[in-house]
């Protein structure tokens, strides 16, 4: 049954390019995955252009003409697919010799065309931004290095932040309103997150237009006490220069933030009192243009509020309370119908669902039930009284799209095979373009009607395909493990030749952070190739997600909480003990790697698994809770003043003399992330412990360390010389 995926013994997806191996004359293939191939766009997917849905049954895509240098936004059907009109074309622009977004007015009458982007932090960027006229072809400038431009819905203005103050524009006289003055760099931020909201909340634009743009709601950050992070960019002067930006780390002050509203006819502000809160981490006006809702946050984020609040009156009351024992999870699922009742996403139950509310903050009614996790909200049909969303109510490895009626019934299954399926809906959702990909087919795009009938394929990756036919590859085997009790989660890749007669070293794989997955059924990134470039040098890969990953409900993932990290680890050191019990492992030869949260992860197995584990790769980790931030860390530990043991005893900052095994240490001197001060204190500690490793410091890299040419290909050679030096992947031991 669909819904006891992975409940028995071992389910096994035979990789349909690993089939393809034989040929006509049942000869295996030969030919191996290069790390040169990896990474210079061998493998690479086609995807489709990222589109935008319009009124109506039409969507846009940005379409570039290398010939001719331009640019257009062209405009499509969903019936068909097959292109509309160009709305827009670079070559047709004075002023402007080309432009990378766009964003369209309520009415689809008027664009704003951005250019010149500077970027900020992950999601931040500033650029220089012009209103275009669609029916004139009027192309006015609206302003340079500003951010988040936008429309209100009477058309008649667009409010822009620059230099952390709020600006509104008229459209037919240029004439331009200052809302703020207070804004200062590392001080007062008007309209724009700071860097903690913007990445652990994930958002840059806070300030809202209401329904008839007669009010601009904006939050207002007060950083002035929140201590100061610096990192040095060396760059390719001669000296280097400082960036210097506030940053919360755990247990610190953040920033204190304000809901203001402003009223453009008096051009006069007020601030909404809120009641006791730390964050304000979402505000959205209902379709009564009067009333806004602002969600707040206790500073340990298990009590959340919504408040309604009337913009008119500037008074509050309370629309919904919830509160956990453990936290609660911001999204944007919240959604106002017609007659002003909402949508609202919960795990108070146990399992992420959806409910409906009236604008009284009563339920009406629970929509969807089961032991299974809603993971995505697509949205609501007013004329069909339908919801659309995506769930694992076809196993916690699979992702399935579904429709079901406001009133919980006739749920129905759209998407069509199991593995991992995403919906792009026409925004009055009577189409859609799936995605679909699972561990055995790259990505397949194709059409579907709101009822689930599918229409047409678009894309179907048969070069890939073909590509991939050439190569010697195995398939990801599919299981679950028991460890401590629990049914994990987890897949294998072992070399094309494998003999159970033989020992391989193992190397296992995980991330592990709260609420991920890493054992999906999908087409996965260039991780997959490189593992399988390793399998075939006589090692298997594994990887298991283990306690406080998601998708398997809250119990589980919130597991963790107050102690991160050391039930996960305890996972990985018993995976890696029951493995070593398999006949074709070699128990004195397993190593473990991850990133980010996984480089936490596996610094911590190498320490404490020291009698299991004999090699760690750590790219990009924490190192120690408390200099990672306040809205992550203490949504799963607390603060550091009231949970020390939770931060101390699992930051390996502290017991760096449990080292035994071979490590290599990876990081991005530009991280502004996971600070490269973690690794710099992971290797002092280390010192001052004696033992020996191996580091990768990469000047200027972001957490993700890739910008620059062959960047990713460098450390990806570093990280298998050193795989292939410690694990002993040429011992002649590995024979029968």
């Amino acid at each position: 049954m669909k819904n006891l995926f992975f409940l028995g013994a071992i389910s096994l997806f035979i990789n349909s390019s690993a089939i393809a191996q034989i040929n006509s004359t049942n000869t295996l293939t030969t030919k191996e995955i290069t790390l040169e191939e990896i990474w210079n766009g061998t493998f690479s997917p086609e995807r489709m252009n990222s589109l935008n849905s319009m009124n109506d049954d039409f969507y846009t895509v940005l379409n570039y003409d290398r010939k001719l240098g331009s640019i257009s936004l062209d405009k499509y059907s969903y019936k068909n697919l097959e292109k509309v009109e160009t709305i827009v074309n670079s070559v047709n622009l004075k002023g402007l010799e080309s432009f990378s977004s766009y964003s369209f007015n309520d009415d689809e009458t008027k664009l704003i065309l951005g250019t010149n982007f500077e970027k900020i932090y992950r999601h931040s960027k500033k650029g220089t931004f012009y209103a275009y006229d669609i029916i004139t072809k009027k192309l006015n400038l609206i302003g340079k290095e500003i951010q988040e431009p936008v429309f209100s819905p009477d058309n008649k203005n667009v409010a822009y932040a620059k230099n952390n103050n709020i600006f509104i524009k008229n459209v037919a006289s240029n004439k331009v309103t200052q809302v703020t003055n207070d804004g200062k760099k590392n001080s007062i931020l008007n309209g724009i997150t700071d860097w903690v909201y913007e990445e652990e909340f994930a958002f840059v634009r806070a300030f809202e237009w209401n329904k008839t743009g007669t009010f601009l709601a904006y939050l207002r950050f007060d950083e002035t006490n929140v201590p100061t992070f610096s990192m040095d960019i060396m760059g390719k002067e001669l000296y280097p220069k400082q960036q210097v930006f506030k940053y919360p780390k755990a247990g610190e002050k953040n920033a204190i933030a304000t809901l203001q509203i402003y009223t453009v006819s008096s051009k006069i502000t007020k601030e909404i009192p809120l009641g006791d809160y730390e964050y304000i981490p979402r505000i959205k006006w209902s379709h009564d243009d009067t009333f806004l809702v602002a969600t707040t946050l206790n500073r340990h984020q298990n009590n959340l509020k919504l408040h309604k609040i009337n913009a008119s009156k500037s008074s509050v009351s309370l629309l919904l309370n919830e509160t956990d024992k453990a936290y609660i999870d911001i999204t944007d699922n919240l959604t106002f119908l017609a007659d002003n009742s909402f949508i609202w996403t919960s795990e108070k139950e146990g399992y992420n669902h959806i409910y409906h509310y009236d604008f009284g903050g009563k339920l009406v009614n629970k929509i969807t039930k089961g032991n299974w996790e809603v993971t995505k909200y697509y949205g609501f049909n007013e004329s069909k009284k339908t919801i659309y969303y995506q769930s694992v109510e076809n196993g916690s490895t699979n992702r399935g799209v579904y429709s079901i009626g406001l009133n919980g019934r006739n749920k129905k299954f759209l998407s069509t095979k199991d593995g991992q399926n995403t919906a792009a809906f026409s925004k009055n959702l009577n189409y859609f373009i799936n995605t679909f990909s699972s561990s055995e087919t790259p990505p397949v795009y194709s059409l579907f009607s709101g009822e689930g009938e599918m229409l047409k394929i678009i894309k179907e990756n048969i070069a890939l395909k073909e590509t991939l036919a050439e190569y010697t590859l195995s398939p990801k085997e599919f299981s679950t493990i028991t460890i401590n009790g629990n049914n994990l989660n987890m897949w294998m890749i072992k070399p094309a030749n494998f003999d159970k007669n033989k020992k391989y070293p193992l190397l296992l794989f995980q991330y592990s952070g709260p609420g991920s997955q890493q054992v999906g059924n999908k087409w996965n990134s260039s991780n997959d190739y490189w593992h399988n470039m390793l399998a075939q040098k006589g090692i298997i890969i594994a990887c298991i997600d283990g306690r406080g990953t998601g998708f398997k409900g809250a119990d589980f993932k919130k597991s963790t909480y107050l102690n991160l990290v050391k039930y996960e680890t305890e996972d990985q050191i018993s995976v890696a003990k029951e493995m070593a019990s398999r006949a074709y492992i070699d128990e004195n030869n397993i190593g473990i790697w991850g990133w980010s949260f996984g480089g936490h992860m596996s610094t911590n197995a190498l320490l404490k698994g020291n009698d299991i584990f004999t090699m760690a790769i750590a790219v990009a980790p924490v190192t120690s809770w408390r200099f990672y931030d306040t809205i992550y860390t203490e949504r799963f530990l607390r603060t550091p003043q009231e949970n020390p043991g939770g931060y101390d005893e699992n930051s390996p900052v502290n017991y760096a003399e449990k080292l035994k095994g071979n490590y290599l240490l990876v990081h991005g001197t530009g991280d502004d992330n996971v600070h490269v001060q973690n690794s710099y204190r992971m290797i002092n500690s280390l010192i001052e412990a004696n033992k020996q490793f191996d580091m990768f410091i990469v000047p200027d890299r972001t957490h993700g360390i890739y910008k620059g040419k062959n960047t990713r290909l460098n450390l990806y050679t570093k990280m298998t010389s050193f795989i292939e030096e410690n694990l002993h992947t040429k011992s002649e031991k590995y024979s029968k």
